[in-house]
């Protein structure tokens, strides 16, 4: 008797969708792919200090044929709209893009009335799963952004959410 309560405590079932989902939360593998100074915050997440490794965003691809997950940080033109287009379709099924800071969402600073050169947010060109507001973008903002991709892929949070602390009141 003891052995088939231990048995029915080991064994655990899972739908396969859900098991692929846990796979590629935990394994993306992000484009290298930077246009603007959002490219210097990507860089410093992947290192040491920050440390992206640790949250499944392991290596950077320098193909969008080894990449699932486009990090779009930065201004694009109209003039390099087709080529980021290109990268996008030539990644494999599935993938995601990450807008990364405020020119990638919405044109940034630099759209006014008019103006006749920059795209006006990268979900113009295909669809966005992650935006991460800000000029630039902390490298915290886009651990936190690639944490809401997971989320999304699994449905759940793996790692407990960051609170910050209550503002004081002045006295």
């Amino acid at each position: 008797m003891d052995s088939e309560v231990q048995c029915s405590q080991i064994v655990k079932f899972a739908r396969l969708e859900d098991l692929l989902a846990l796979g590629r939360a935990n394994s993306l593998w992000p484009l290298t792919f930077g246009l603007a100074c959002c490219a210097i915050e990507m860089m410093a997440a992947g290192a040491s200090r920050f440390d992206l490794a640790r949250f499944g965003a392991e290596v950077f691809r320098p193909s969008p044929r080894q990449a699932d997950v486009m990090i779009v940080a930065g201004t694009i033109t109209k003039k390099m709209a087709p080529a980021v287009k290109t990268l996008y379709d030539q990644m494999p099924e599935p993938k995601w893009v990450i807008a990364m800071g405020n020119c990638a969402i919405s044109g940034g600073p630099f759209v006014y009335p008019g103006q006749y050169s920059v795209v006006e947010g990268v979900d113009k060109l295909f669809p966005v799963d992650v935006y991460i507001p800000g000029c630039p973008p902390r490298p915290e903002a886009l651990i936190e952004g690639i944490l809401a991709l997971e989320k999304k892929l699994t449905g759940k949070r793996r790692w407990p959410e960051v609170k910050p602390p209550p503002a004081s009141e002045p006295a």
